[in-house]
């Protein structure tokens, strides 16, 4: 399969970057700054911002699917929205019809299964973030796209282990969980159309 990856020098980019690398796909990887992955010869790295509809444009050409592991950190305003906006403008017009994309539980409807604490975080340190992930995602719902959005717990920066819970019981509550572990799930879900246009979990 050939995908086009965006967000790829993040801690769950790199990693679903290796996940699908070793699967066997081929990778084609829009980043601002291309020094930050290590050459592969199954990777494609497109050089610009998920920000420019021409950059966004030139790593969905041809390929098969897409996944979105865009994030945002520091004082930086938040690109989830609008870099999601571009992606799916360009899969509509170029006949991409599958998205993997990663926001996170406490979104959405998903808000009662993280702890209380975190919702406070949430309201207080994190309210651009997490609003700009709801639009992310209302965003995504809106599309003719074959979509799933992947929320993860806690990320981690251990190794795969495979001991995780994923899926769309409420049940499923914001643990710890390795960005190796939701990068193998992620890559799953390129294949898999299980959790197609719905929400899963993995925690």
């Amino acid at each position: 399969m050939k995908i086009a990856l965006f967000g790829a020098t993040g801690g769950t980019g790199r990693q679903v970057l290796v996940r699908a690398l070793r699967n066997g796909d081929s990778i084609r990887a829009l980043v601002r700054s291309p020094e930050k992955l290590d050459p592969a010869s199954a990777l494609e790295i497109i050089p610009g911002d998920v920000r420019d509809q021409g950059a966004v444009d030139r790593c969905l050409e041809g390929v098969d699917a897409a996944v979105c592991v865009l994030g945002s950190h520091g004082g930086r305003e938040p690109v989830e929205a609008k870099g999601t906006a571009l992606i799916i403008d360009g899969m509509q017009r170029l006949g991409v019809r599958r998205l993997v994309a990663v926001t996170s539980l406490g979104v959405g409807d998903s808000r009662d299964q993280v702890p209380g604490f975190f919702r406070v975080l949430m309201q207080l340190t994190l309210k651009k973030i997490m609003a700009a992930k709801e639009e992310q995602e209302a965003l995504i719902r809106e599309s003719a796209l074959d979509w799933t959005i992947v929320r993860p717990g806690g990320l981690t920066d251990g190794p795969a282990t495979g001991a995780y819970r994923s899926g769309t019981d409420a049940s499923i509550k914001a643990t710890r969980v390795s960005r190796a572990d939701v990068a193998e799930f992620v890559v799953q879900q390129l294949s898999d159309d299980r959790y197609l246009r719905q929400t899963p979990a993995i925690s």
